[in-house]
């Protein structure tokens, strides 16, 4: 295949290393959902078209879409493999791709999720299936009219599910900047996962709803949090852990918690932590040490 000589070009293109590239995807885009137009005119670019693009953008920098449509005009490679049939002007392009498939990107992302989880070794088995869970704030443009966020400003929030053992992102869900986290946390997780949460995520309800749909979960709550212990266990000695019970959280009345739940107190570095969890199987020094692999999704988010 001749190798592309589009202006600006920063790498030196290696048509194999693209093939590579989409060989996981050929399987997977037999079943994506189909990208209808949402309008009377037809498609300029299948979902499919989309996709070659925007790999072909990434893995050659392009600093454009100018820069881009201008390689699919020139190339011969990207005539041929990236380009819609019949080619497409700059204008077209950039129509296609601020309404591009959200819905068939993301199927895409999770179906490679899977594929990657049954190859990657998990770092942690003896601890679960650890699936970290946080939100995130990302800038929005102003064609993106459903992230609302406040008053002149424009962001929309990822939802995601990180795979800890694996190190990779599990799943993602995308709603406007004012959209709440917690509800995501059910979705996130599958049966016997375990949801590792920081204290946003704290709510007695869902503690008993995870419960009953069998997802685990351990999650920092707030210190001042009301706690009626049913049954007090043992704390090793010469051990950061000072409180390890079984509780109930809240107050009585108001907002307990209807299943009890695990506690377990810590002290690292002159901080001291509560934890909540159901996880009965660990030592509570396993469940402190889940709740500090939480912060691996902050480096994935950096």
């Amino acid at each position: 295949m001749p190798i592309p000589q589009c202006k600006k070009q920063k790498i030196k293109f290696n048509a194999e290393s693209f093939i590579q590239y989409l060989l996981p995807l050929q399987e997977i885009l037999l079943t994506t959902p189909v990208l209808n137009s949402r309008g009377y005119r037809p498609l300029k670019m299948t979902f499919e078209d989309q996709l070659n693009a925007l790999l072909f953008y990434h893995l050659q920098e392009h600093e454009s879409a100018r820069d881009l449509v201008q390689c699919m005009k020139e190339d011969d490679f990207a005539k041929n493999n990236i380009a819609p049939d019949g080619g497409i002007s700059l204008s077209s392009f950039c129509e296609a791709i601020n309404d591009r498939g959200l819905e068939q990107l993301q199927y895409v992302f999770e179906e490679l999720c899977k594929k990657a989880r049954k190859i990657l070794p998990a770092q942690y088995s003896d601890l679960g299936d650890l699936v970290s869970i946080d939100g995130s704030l990302i800038n929005a443009v102003l064609t993106m009219y459903w992230a609302d966020y406040r008053k002149g400003s424009k962001k929309a929030k990822g939802h995601f599910g990180f795979d800890v053992n694996r190190q990779i992102p599990l799943k993602v869900y995308l709603t406007d900047g004012n959209g709440a986290e917690r509800p995501f946390v059910s979705s996130i997780l599958t049966e016997g996962q375990t949801g590792i949460m920081d204290r946003g995520y704290q709510s007695h309800k869902d503690f008993d709803f995870l419960q009953a749909e069998k997802k685990h979960f351990v999650c920092r709550i707030k210190i001042k949090t009301t706690r009626t212990i049913i049954k007090q266990n043992s704390v090793p000695e010469d051990s950061h852990i000072f409180y390890d019970a079984e509780v109930l959280l809240g107050t009585p009345g108001v907002n307990q918690s209807k299943t009890p739940v695990r506690v377990v107190g810590y002290k690292i570095a002159g901080s001291t932590f509560y934890v909540a969890t159901d996880r009965h199987d660990l030592t509570a020094e396993q469940v402190a040490k889940i709740y500090k692999l939480r912060w691996d999704i902050d480096i994935y988010h950096s």
